[in-house]
């Protein structure tokens, strides 16, 4: 049956052994998890899925094995997702392909003294389902076809792949291949955790710098709700940068659309809060989507 949450009664991750007293695979096809810990190790376990390629109609399985150290958690996926995929209106330009991935997220991560910007030589994260994030595009207006070959830190007018206007090919799921085949998202997996307010989101993945990825809501105040990012649209029409002038108004097509405005919504300018001492990123309804920035540092092993 499925797996609703990598956790037990007593809110451990639940490392189930056969009667040979090896470690049971747990189905996390469709899942909805359950657990908020921060400590990547509470989800130490074997997990596989079986979905479809639905454009291709081609069936995978997921893999994907979570181990520890003293100081790390090791993901080894294949970055097969838990959920069906390619599913959008046309199929993706790449055939999606098994991969052999592994990630080290640090067991204890700590803030440093500056946030690291995000960039195209780093991944952003692995979810709980062994595929990354990967928010940023390696497309830029004048860049190309300003799809791909954008790889230039601070180039100006970088799209950005969530915005209903970029076109970027993504699935039901946000997500879409790169010309290896890598299945990867670019902001909320539409997975994972349910939308709604019945319950404070969970743990739904880890940053490269270990702190953990949470979905939509949140308590405050009391109260439980989605919280809101605190980026917000630039007012006005584009001005020229670095010789670039897409014009048009800021409408959230280029990531240069938004800036962030202390206050203005729940979460810091990584899209991260702690609750309960406990720090995380959330996913949002708006930019920056899941992470602006790393507030800690990340794990060289997610370096591309």
């Amino acid at each position: 049956d499925t797996m609703t949450g990598p956790d037990n009664d007593d809110g451990q991750a639940n490392h189930d052994d056969d009667d040979d007293g090896q470690p049971m695979t747990i189905d996390l096809t469709g899942a909805i998890l359950t657990q908020a810990s921060g400590d990547c190790a509470d989800y130490k376990n074997e997990y596989e899925s079986m979905v479809r390629d639905v454009n291709r109609s081609m069936s995978f399985t997921g893999e994907l094995a979570i181990t520890i150290t003293d100081d790390h958690c090791v993901f080894a996926s294949n970055a097969i997702p838990n959920h069906d995929f390619n599913d959008g209106d046309r199929t993706f330009v790449t055939a999606p392909r098994a991969q052999s991935s592994s990630y080290r997220v640090p067991r204890s991560p700590t803030a440093a003294a500056s946030p690291t910007a995000l960039s195209l030589r780093i991944d952003n994260a692995v979810f709980l389902n062994g595929v990354k994030l990967d928010l940023l595009a390696a497309g830029c207006s004048g860049v190309g076809d300003g799809k791909i070959g954008c790889f230039q830190a601070g180039t100006p007018f970088r799209f950005d792949p969530m915005s209903a206007t970029a076109d970027f090919g993504t699935d039901s799921h946000n997500a879409h291949t790169q010309p290896d085949g890598t299945y990867h998202y670019h902001g909320n997996p539409q997975a994972l955790f349910a939308d709604d307010d019945s319950a404070p989101s969970p743990t739904i993945g880890f940053a490269a710098d270990g702190f953990p990825i949470r979905g939509s809501y949140a308590t405050i105040d009391g109260s439980i709700r989605k919280l809101a990012s605190s980026y917000q649209l630039k007012s006005g029409t584009r001005a020229a940068s670095g010789g670039v002038n897409p014009g048009g108004m800021y409408d959230g097509t280029f990531v240069d659309d938004y800036e962030y405005v202390a206050g203005s919504g729940d979460l810091d300018a990584c899209n991260g809060m702690s609750t309960d001492g406990v720090y995380a990123y959330y996913v949002t309804d708006s930019y920056p989507w899941v992470m602006g920035c790393f507030t800690g540092t990340p794990d060289d092993s997610f370096n591309k």
